[in-house]
């Protein structure tokens, strides 16, 4: 059971709060690429660890992440003017570069040279894997931008499901580490078969395994822990294990057993304490499958499932669009797509969960190592400024994997996700 002081250090994110700053020391998603895709389109209105910024591609394809309030009045940018390689506030005309410097003050005459003493807070942009990256920490902390888990190479496919989320990143992190939940809210999903490994058809995805109990075993890396669960196979189940292994990267990203079409990864942007935009991600580097397929097959397509602005339109004021015959008929949930069942426990769990309640099992584990990781990590932050994930041994994300495969029961799960080369980033 954890601590009201224990639950606010793993959960608050906005200002100094420590989980934040360490957000703050590692390269995270503002939007996607695809919000932004067009020079001189219209601003986004974002938010991230409780700042509102704006987002914009200038004239010149440059990307831009600055204050969404113009330093003159503090109206917002959102509404502003794209062009000529800036964003021009409508009120008196000021105009910011990428950059965050005032290249125009329309207001003011040019010879009293206030615009060079002015400037909008900006932040770094990359472009990723279908996302624009930014680095919200002190620029002399910032390390090199390296590509993550789910697309380590420039031409991997990436597909994305992206929502928002009315609760806080623990515990949606927290259902994505959780291998036990998936044998019960998505077992019209993810369905038992004669199958030798997971796969993936177009709508569900096949294990080879009736286990609803799997066991847990852990074991803390450098870049945050992986852990085994374990079940009984539906084949030679006195001779073989069934081990789906997942992958914690600290602090944002979880990497999910993967079936023989794709990979999958999730990766969490806290809007603010209480908001989260979810990331639920496939990719592969041969085949994969493209992004509105994606899309469909999770129930989250814009314009159908979601707003424009990856809203959910499933939320508590309709019950999700629960289906009560369709549970009749046999369906679990009632409810479209993996995401979206999920989203129903995490947002039902109120704005921030109050774990000083809950009683635990023996399927918690992963849960309960995640929880005692980044509280410990949290006071770290607090105390000596020292991030988890930004010290050595460094092991390049792109090196991480999750794994699934049945296996004989002598087999030791613990070499499964990371290369070779990489066993320094086991810690004790």
């Amino acid at each position: 059971m954890m601590t009201s002081e224990e639950n606010d250090l793993l959960c608050r994110v906005e200002g100094d709060a420590p989980m934040g700053q360490i957000m703050r020391r590692h390269w995270m998603p503002a939007c996607l690429i695809e919000e932004v895709a067009e020079p001189d389109g219209p601003p986004l209105k974002v938010r991230l660890l409780g700042e509102d910024l704006v987002v914009f591609r200038d004239s010149d394809g440059r990307l831009g992440i600055i204050d969404e309030y113009c330093p003159h009045r503090r109206v917002s940018l959102a509404f502003g003017r794209n062009e000529e390689c800036g964003l021009r506030c409508l009120y008196h005309g000021w105009k910011m570069d990428v950059e965050g410097n005032v290249i125009e003050m329309t207001s003011e005459p040019p010879e009293s040279g206030f615009a060079e003493k002015v400037k909008i807070k900006a932040y770094p942009a990359r472009e990723w894997g279908g996302f624009v990256w930014t680095y919200m920490g002190p620029a002399e902390t910032m390390p090199e931008f390296e590509p993550p888990a789910f697309a380590p190479h420039e031409d991997t496919r990436v597909s994305i499901v992206k929502i928002h989320v009315g609760c806080n990143w623990a515990q949606i992190l927290e259902g994505q580490i959780d291998s036990a939940h998936s044998s019960s809210l998505h077992s019209s999903d993810m369905k038992p078969a004669k199958v030798d490994a997971a796969k993936a058809v177009d709508t569900h995805w096949l294990r080879p395994s009736t286990d609803k109990a799997p066991r847990l075993q852990v074991e803390r890396t450098s870049f945050g822990f992986h852990y085994a669960a374990i079940r009984r196979p539906i084949a030679n189940p006195s001779t073989h294990d069934y081990v789906r292994v997942t992958v914690y990267v600290a602090p944002f990203t979880a990497l999910i057993p993967p079936n023989n079409a794709y990979n999958v990864a999730t990766v969490l942007v806290p809007a603010d304490d209480t908001n989260t935009v979810f990331h639920f991600i496939a990719w592969s580097d041969k085949g994969g499958i493209d992004q509105e397929a994606w899309r469909k097959f999770n129930g989250a397509q814009p314009g159908i499932d979601l707003d424009r602005s990856f809203n959910n339109l499933r939320n508590r004021a309709n019950n999700y669009k629960q289906d009560r015959q369709a549970m009749q008929l046999g369906d679990f949930t009632g409810i479209k797509g993996i995401p979206n069942q999920d989203i129903v426990m995490w947002e039902t769990m109120g704005p921030i969960a109050d774990r000083t309640k809950e009683r635990l099992g023996a399927s918690d584990l992963a849960v309960v190592e995640f929880r005692k990781l980044m509280v410990d990590a949290a006071r770290q932050m607090r105390d000596t400024g020292v991030a988890i994930g930004r010290t050595t041994p460094h092991i390049p994300q792109a090196k991480i994997r999750s794994s699934e495969s049945i296996v004989a029961k002598s087999t030791n799960w613990r070499t499964f996700t990371v290369t070779s080369d990489s066993e320094a980033s086991k810690v004790a």
